[in-house]
């Protein structure tokens, strides 16, 4: 089979000309440009392969604390009928779990210490259908939950910072006061510290404290559970479901799924990526244009080559075509290459930044800013495949302008002084 003779000339035009010093030059700037579309398209599937890792990573330990929908009574009030909410829940195919819990903030103190804190009311023996806290907990210390022990599971970090560990007593403040003839006093309680968990989401381990849905009950003066927390089999289908659950719940309930309690951070994240994207493809435009000074210099460089051509009977189409074709290859091989690289250092970002944390003595993910202390990492084809493609057709785009000069070349002007 016979290759056309632009592509082969174009090949040999991309791969030859050290001979000369104006050769190696151009040869040299052609390098360049083929270097700088690699190093942009590597740099863009890596940074957003962690963008991406970063919000799976954030996501799923968000959701080893935060169920996938709550259902609650509205101002924090209790559910009319807890029981009948969680079997008209579990009718949808999508629900594979439910729980009821209580939710509300109060303080929690130890000493001259005290934070504020989110108090969760659990059943410990349901809590397992609907977050997975239960394997970041150190032993089974949800089954210590028991009603009248009051007793409470903190977040390890809540723990680290009031000082105290497993059989500690602490002191949590309820928000509402007690009306007494002295006045308006504070509603405290003695608890016992039964475990810590440790969820890898800094925020809720520095936050979060369980106790049994019993005694929360009593401690917060209500008379049953708060809310209903739901697992479905699908988490990306929790905004439909929420709003399915929406018109087929009794009672004037509100629905809420797990998007809308970070829906800030999320779209956030969103915003933050798609501008990464836009800049870091702005790299690889400088470099893919680089390919038209490159090219310019090649067609000067190769007038009397052009005329020849011209005169052996090739037409102006077949001239751009040898020179659409050596840009080309150097934007292909630029952009098989930053792939190769992007791709390699995606999928081993894991043992790279440890590496490179102990050469140089850093974090680079503090835990208390980031919620995560290791590098993530996830590439993906919607995000691969549209980088190819950009950085294909910003080198094709490149070799227009400068194909088209070297079809207009004149045989007769080129030759005049050969």
């Amino acid at each position: 089979m016979q290759i056309p003779y632009e592509l082969a000339v174009g090949w040999r035009y991309t791969r030859a000309g050290r001979a000369t010093r104006r050769n190696g030059f151009i040869s040299f700037i052609s390098g360049v440009s083929m270097l700088g579309i690699a190093l942009g398209v590597a740099a863009l599937i890596i940074v957003l392969s962690v963008m991406n890792g970063f919000q799976k990573e954030v996501r799923d330990r968000m959701l080893s604390v935060v169920s996938h929908i709550e259902i609650f009574a509205p101002q924090g009030a209790a559910l009319p009928d807890a029981g009948r909410t969680q079997a008209e829940a579990r009718r949808n195919p999508q629900v594979v779990g439910a729980a009821p819990f209580i939710a509300t903030q109060a303080l929690i103190a130890r000493g001259e210490d005290m934070k504020g804190a989110i108090v969760r009311g659990i059943d410990p023996a349901v809590e397992h259908e609907v977050t997975d806290i239960a394997a970041g907990a150190q032993g089974r210390v949800l089954e210590r939950l028991s009603p009248g022990g009051f007793g409470v599971v903190l977040g390890r970090e809540l723990a680290r910072m009031l000082g105290v560990r497993a059989g500690d007593q602490v002191t949590l403040i309820a928000p509402g006061g007690q009306v007494t003839p002295a006045g308006v006093v504070p509603r405290l309680k003695q608890m016992t510290v039964v475990g810590t968990f440790d969820s890898g989401h800094y925020e809720y381990d520095a936050t979060l404290v369980l106790m049994h849905i019993d005694d929360a009950a009593r401690m917060f003066r209500l008379e049953g559970p708060s809310g209903v927390r739901l697992k479905l089999r699908d988490l990306h289908q929790a905004p439909e479901v929420a709003h399915e659950l929406a018109g087929t719940l009794s009672g004037d309930l509100l629905v809420r799924d797990w998007t809308q309690q970070n829906r800030t951070w999320f779209a956030a994240v969103q915003v933050e990526k798609r501008m990464m994207f836009i800049i870091l493809t702005l790299i690889v435009a400088v470099a893919a244009f680089n390919l038209v000074s490159t090219l310019v210099m090649t067609v000067t460089d190769k007038r009397a080559d052009i005329a020849i051509l011209r005169t052996l009977g090739a037409s102006p189409a077949s001239i751009m075509g040898i020179f659409v074709v050596q840009g080309a290859l150097v934007g292909v091989i630029g952009t098989l290459a930053g792939l190769a690289l992007g791709l390699v250092v995606a999928f081993n970002i894991d043992v790279i930044v440890p590496a490179l944390e102990q050469l140089f003595h850093a974090s680079f993910l503090p835990k208390d800013i980031y919620l995560i202390s290791k590098m993530p990492s996830e590439p993906q084809r919607s995000d691969i495949v549209p980088i190819a493609v950009i950085s294909l057709v910003l080198a094709f785009a490149a070799t227009l302008y400068p194909s088209w000069r070297a079809s207009r070349v004149n045989p007769a002007e080129a030759l005049r002084y050969e």
